[in-house]
């Protein structure tokens, strides 16, 4: 099917990291960055040149498409999602994609900052990429494969259905997202307008992995009250949040219920915000498990951690809050085992060893299952995400197209 295929993703993706999407966990707007549409209008204008009519942006930076039909007979409608926003941990700004033609197994340096090494140490899977074309960042800024590599595959195998009408597939609905990386990426999505009955997100890694199962997610805000008074006159008087604050994260664990303590299918407790004043301060938590019965444990041992430390400060009080962020995908997707079992399929069609994963994580899809569109997450090939080591192999990118096109050959089987 692929033999005469001149894939376009690499091409694409070296071309959309160059525009800068990064969001903002600060911004209260939708998309928290403006910029993150320029990509979008980007993708929108290319989607109209293949002769997808339909592809519009909306106000809130969401893209939608549709690859039209092309059987009579009823299909379910498909969608396929990627995030155009990168992870406000490293710059995003100035990106320089740099194609490192067939790796022989070297460690890479990155010219721009040749102390960034991207070696086989690190990223044990570059073992299995010796002959393969690396794409990579050039040592100051990530690099944006997460999830650009998603959107260039989405868009190449786009690009291969609409010029191969001998391959036969339902309707296919397009979904570009902003705002993924700070867990807003579904906040404004109109699932009317997409209407699509099973999605599947390209936010992964290595080639030939599937995901269907998630952490369950909540948030913590700690908000601390101290008593406040003028520090000259302070003696017996002043309770500093400050101080409070810092001894509630000074004595949690430091062997367990951490992000750095923990892997596999535990869970955490993990701080991602301090802020304040003496007066009043705020610890903002994100609480993480596999099984969701487990968060509240979590939640009431964090409370009563903190009610244990405020009792050596008289007169300072607290507010605890929980919101609740995604649930694990799984308990959606075990009621449509089709969905995982048709990516399954799609993925040794092309001629790839399928790795079944847990994602201690959260994607699109988690919160897109719970929204009525079961979607697990396919791999987009990307690797060192979030860091200025982030690279992708465009072998893996052109695995991943392969992929999609059987997936809607699969549905309309």
């Amino acid at each position: 099917m692929f033999q005469n295929y001149a894939f376009t993703a690499a091409e694409r993706f070296m071309r959309y990291v160059q525009i800068d999407t990064q969001s903002n966990p600060q911004s209260t707007t939708q998309p928290t960055t403006e910029k993150q549409k320029d990509l979008s209008r980007v993708l929108v204008e290319e989607l109209k040149a293949m002769g997808i009519a339909d592809a519009e942006l909306d106000e809130h930076g969401y893209v939608y498409a549709t690859v039209p039909s092309n059987v009579d007979k009823d299909v379910p409608v498909i969608c396929f999602c990627s995030h155009v926003d990168t992870a406000p941990d490293a710059s995003g700004t100035g990106v320089k994609p740099l194609l490192h033609r067939n790796y022989t197994g070297q460690d890479i340096a990155l010219p721009d900052d040749p102390s960034i090494v991207i070696s086989k140490a690190d990223f044990p899977y570059l073992e299995q990429l010796t002959g393969h074309d690396i794409i990579t960042a050039s040592g100051t800024t990530l690099l944006g494969a997460d999830d650009k590599a998603g959107v260039a595959e989405i868009m190449d195998a786009a690009h291969f259905l609409m010029t191969h009408p001998e391959v036969k597939h339902g309707a296919i609905r397009i979904l570009f997202t902003p705002d993924e990386e700070v867990g807003r990426g579904t906040a404004k999505v109109d699932m009317q307008r997409l209407g699509a009955r099973f999605g599947y997100t390209l936010d992964g890694g290595e080639a030939g992995s599937l995901e269907d199962e998630t952490f369950s997610a909540d948030g913590v805000t700690i908000t601390i009250n101290g008593v406040i008074t003028h520090p000259g006159y302070a003696k017996d008087k002043l309770v500093n949040a400050l101080k409070i604050g810092g001894e509630l994260l000074a004595r949690l664990p430091k062997t367990e219920l951490s992000p750095e303590t923990t892997n596999g299918k535990q869970g955490f407790v993990h701080p991602v915000r301090f802020e304040g004043i003496a007066e009043r301060c705020t610890l903002e938590f994100i609480i993480r498990d596999f099984d969701t019965k487990l968060l509240k444990p979590k939640e009431d041992f964090l409370k009563e951690f903190t009610e244990l430390v405020l009792e050596a400060y008289p007169g300072a009080t607290f507010e605890f809050k929980v919101t609740e962020q995604y649930r694990n995908m799984k308990e959606v997707l075990d009621q449509h085992p089709e969905v995982v079992a048709h990516a399954k399929e799609a993925i040794r069609r092309a001629g790839l060893e399928l790795k079944m994963e847990s994602i201690r994580g959260g994607t699109d899809g988690s919160r897109l299952s719970f929204m009525g569109l079961p979607c697990p997450n396919l791999f987009a090939g990307m690797q060192g995400i979030h860091s200025m080591k982030e690279f992708v192999s465009v072998q893996d990118m052109n695995k991943a197209v392969e992929t999609i096109v059987h997936l809607c050959s699969i549905w309309a089987e």
